[in-house]
């Protein structure tokens, strides 16, 4: 018996009787009975627990995996609202990787960014590009219109392609940036315009430009060389010029020159070759009529000295036409000089454009250059070649052909030949009919062979066949319908799409080498019209015909020079036709250009 208690002792959990007896009321024997019954609740819940652990391992693994969810939503939160965090995530830990889902979005939201940016760049460019527009003054309201409505919708495909696209919007980028530059280019090109525009138009003033020359291998190489010569002077013709540089002469050399004077700028100029002085003193305009007797007078002498004169067209019929409504009419004159367009010279070309808008009427006259007419208000009476005009401006010539067809010319345009090369290339060249076939001389610049037909020219091309009339019939006559015939191939580029192909050239070109007394906004006004209303354009070409003649001239006293007699019948057909562009006649025979 005594072994037998002793192996049921040792069943029992060691010291759990002693503890139930210590915390027990007194150690009785009812609550000896409740701890047995406690360690035997206890005892069976341990036996049931053992039976369903491995249930309760499965539960505890999935509340792991739902804990891993929550930390990785709640990393993936963070990284959202505060892309710097993200770094946090990135990479790998604890063996597993980072947040890569939230490291996209960050690209995202930079590259969203960027096209932000881009776009209102692009914005910003359109808003130059209508300034540049409206400044121009060119285009009509609903031209603006169409215009500023395609660029509204080029914002919102750029815009829209960045707040869309589920990547990286780069087409929309590539748009934005092309756009941008488009535009950018534009302005600069359309503010360029207009400062051409600007500069060409409304100048209204003419440039006498009086030198001092020697003989070409005198050793004088500036006015304070020639201090002590002898100088050659005329006060006959253009004399206020004349006076006002000796004076400016005078000034310089703080005393007075020796002074010969003659009657003409002839005899100056014999007296300069015979050594009767050492220096002449004459308005360098004069040079063409010189060369007519002394040969290649430009290359016997040598200029020491020049002194400009700047003064006004006198013209008012300008400032009141409204090109928009009213007939008017252009001259056109070009002179034979490459210095600066202001400068009078003798015109070689001599050509009327009567112009109606509301008819789409153009007339174009031209006049022989050695027209032998009166110079209103300069020759006293006296005749002269119509080239001769130039010399004293070109109010002078408007004024001359004004008289000689009974006509108000309201504005003129001087064109030098520099500007006729330049813009003829920058059109690409011209298609140019030809009435008859001949060879160029040396004296246009260029041999070349003229086909009776079209034939395609390059600037120095129609230069030289508009200056040729020694190998062609008609001699003068001719080279005045070649040199319409010019003009005409150049007005029918210039209503093509070659002028915005040639646009920089052209300007570049015009700049410089073209001048016109019509105002910006007169210019402005007859492009906005043309582009509003459109239609094609009526062309009449008509030359002036007379009988060549030996003649004195006012320009050249006391020498005969060739003229043209001008045929009184030819004038007056001239006229009638003027009359009826302004009556709204268009001629059947016109060349349609559009």
């Amino acid at each position: 018996m005594a072994e037998k208690r002793k192996n049921v002792r040792n069943t029992r959990p060691a010291g759990s009787g002693e503890r139930t007896r210590k915390r027990g009321n007194g150690g009785s024997p009812k609550s000896r009975s409740s701890a047995k019954q406690s360690g035997a609740r206890q005892g069976g819940a341990k036996s049931a627990g053992s039976t369903k652990q491995p249930a309760r391992s499965a539960q505890d693994k999935k509340a792991q995996a739902q804990r891993k969810r929550r930390m990785e939503e709640q990393r993936q939160r963070v990284a959202y609202e505060n892309p710097a965090k993200s770094v946090i995530g990135s990479g790998k830990k604890n063996g597993y990787p980072g947040n890569k889902k939230g490291h996209g979005k960050r690209d995202n939201q930079i590259s969203w960014t960027i096209g932000v940016v881009l776009g209102v760049i692009q914005a910003v460019a359109s808003v130059v590009f209508m300034i540049a527009l409206f400044v121009l003054d060119m285009l009509p309201v609903k031209y603006l219109a169409i215009i500023a409505g395609l660029l509204l919708i080029a914002l919102l495909i750029v815009f829209t392609s960045q707040l869309l696209s589920n990547k990286k919007g780069i087409a929309g980028k590539i748009f934005s940036v092309l756009m941008s530059v488009i535009l950018a280019v534009g302005s600069f090109y359309i503010f360029k315009a207009n400062g051409t525009v600007s500069e060409i138009s409304g100048s209204g003033t003419k440039v006498d430009k009086v030198v001092v020359a020697v003989l070409a291998d005198d050793p004088a190489e500036t006015i304070q060389d020639a201090k002590d010569y002898s100088f050659g002077v005329q006060y006959a013709l253009k004399g206020e010029e004349i006076q006002e540089t000796v004076g400016a002469i005078n000034e310089e050399l703080g005393s007075a020159i020796a002074e010969t004077e003659y009657r003409s700028v002839q005899e100056q100029a014999t007296a300069l070759h015979n050594g009767d002085v050492q220096a002449i003193i004459y308005n360098e305009a004069y040079n063409g009529i010189l060369s007519e007797e002394f040969g290649d007078f430009g290359n016997s002498i040598k200029v020491i000295y020049s002194h400009s004169i700047e003064t006004k067209v006198e013209n008012n019929a300008a400032q009141q036409v409204e090109v928009k409504d009213d007939t008017f009419t252009v001259y056109i004159s070009g002179i034979d000089v490459y210095g600066a367009i202001e400068t009078n010279s003798r015109s070689d070309v001599n050509i009327m454009a009567v112009v109606n808008p509301t008819s789409h009427q153009i007339l174009l006259v031209t006049t022989p250059r050695d027209y032998y007419v009166e110079i209103p208000g300069i020759s006293g009476g006296e005749l002269d070649k119509l080239t001769h005009a130039g010399i004293y401006g070109v109010d002078a010539s408007m004024a001359t052909l004004g008289q000689l067809y009974d006509t108000t010319i309201d504005f003129y345009a001087r064109v030098n030949f520099t500007s006729l090369v330049e813009m003829v290339d920058a059109l690409g060249g011209v298609d140019v009919y030809s009435e008859q076939a001949f060879t160029t001389s040396e004296d246009t610049g260029l041999v070349m062979n003229v086909v009776q037909g079209e034939n395609h020219f390059n600037g120095q091309q129609a230069l030289a066949f508009s200056r040729e009339r020694m190998n062609v019939d008609g001699g003068d006559f001719q080279r005045g319908k070649n040199q319409q015939a010019v003009i005409t191939a150049m007005i029918k580029k210039a209503v093509s799409p070659a002028i915005l192909v040639g646009a920089n050239g052209i300007l570049n070109s015009v700049s410089g080498n073209v001048d016109t007394n019509m105002s910006q906004d007169q210019i402005q006004t007859l492009i906005k019209t043309q582009l509003s209303d459109g239609g094609a354009w009526n062309i009449k070409s008509v030359a002036a015909e007379g009988t060549g003649d030996q003649q004195y001239c006012f320009s050249s006293p006391g020498s005969l020079l060739y003229v043209t007699q001008p045929d009184p019948n030819s004038v007056a057909s001239i006229k009638a036709m003027i009359d009826s562009v302004e009556n709204g006649e268009v001629f059947t025979d016109s060349e349609v250009v559009q």
